[in-house]
């Protein structure tokens, strides 16, 4: 046998293996996405390309319909929880996204409604370290596989060479693809399914970037030009408890130079923050001023 009809036989017996672990969700905004049966009894899916949360069925690779609960989401890694229940499926063998490299062979899998599976082959084209999403979610790898993000592949699973499950697919910027690498989806489904919802830390604050003169940078013995300018308080809320003012700038968040509204978005995402006191430092009137805030919980809908 050829080691190209080799290499050909054991992608598609990784497809059906690994298959057998991914449904399609039927509440897509245009089409539905795809899901991963990520532990037992729980789906994982694309936030993002969903419509609604309720009265949500997935599609079986026998082309069954069955109901699932919606358990929570979070935008901010674009992950959703739905539990499936009294129905017997292969769970996704979970690995580790760290082991990839840029030029490793990757597949990413996706179901129709129909109950079809569907595959795609490509390579690893980028890889490092962690970053924020633009709503400020915490991602532990980024990852950008080189392959087509068909329709319905989204919310699917990233699958390696040894066929393990190192992350859930998702569409960036300009059409590109995206991994949300397993170990972010582990840690928020831990969380979703504990508590139906992620804590986001929670100032009460509305702000904007500024940047900072020179010689105040020099004067200050600050290590970046750049903070945040406070332009509304919440009354009552943890910062305007803590003394914080209009006009108040930003620098410095729990030992975390501040350069812009996201550098803060992202330290207040890290749930372990809510109800600790956190040292501050703010330039105000051209001094620099610690204060300590306790940190409250983020109410729905609101940034900072």
């Amino acid at each position: 046998m050829s080691s190209l009809l080799a290499l050909s036989n054991s992608l598609a017996d990784t497809v059906e293996q690994v298959g057998s672990a991914v449904v399609a969700v039927n509440g897509g905004k245009r089409f539905s996405p795809s899901g991963i049966h990520w532990q037992n009894g729980i789906i994982v899916t694309s936030d993002e390309s969903l419509h609604r949360y309720d009265e949500i069925t997935v599609t079986l690779s026998d082309a069954r319909s069955v109901p699932v609960t919606f358990l929570g989401h979070d935008p901010s890694t674009d992950v959703a929880v739905f539990r499936l229940q009294n129905i017997e499926l292969p769970v996704a063998k979970i690995g580790d996204a760290k082991t990839l490299k840029p030029g490793h062979l990757v597949l990413g899998l996706a179901r129709n409604s129909e109950g079809d599976i569907r595959a795609a082959m490509g390579a690893v084209s980028v890889v490092s370290g962690a970053w924020r999403s633009m709503s400020g979610g915490n991602i532990d790898q980024f990852i950008r596989p080189d392959i087509t993000l068909y329709q319905g592949f989204a919310g699917g699973p990233l699958v390696d060479a040894a066929g393990n499950v190192v992350g859930m697919n998702t569409s960036g910027r300009r059409g590109t693809v995206l991994t949300i690498p397993a170990a972010t989806v582990n840690r928020v489904v831990d969380q979703l399914v504990a508590k139906g919802r992620i804590p986001r830390g929670y100032l009460g604050l509305g702000m904007q970037p500024v940047r900072l003169p020179e010689n105040m940078k020099t004067a200050l013995n600050l290590t970046s030009a750049s903070g945040v300018i406070v332009v509304n308080v919440e009354p009552n809320g943890p910062a305007d408890n803590a003394g914080v003012l209009l006009g108040d700038v930003l620098v410095e968040f729990d030992g975390t130079s501040i350069k812009d509204t996201a550098d803060v978005l992202g330290l207040l995402n890290n749930s372990d923050r809510v109800g600790k006191t956190i040292q501050s430092r703010i330039v105000r009137g051209g001094a620099l001023v610690e204060i300590a805030i306790a940190i409250g919980e983020r109410p729905n809908d609101i940034n900072g």
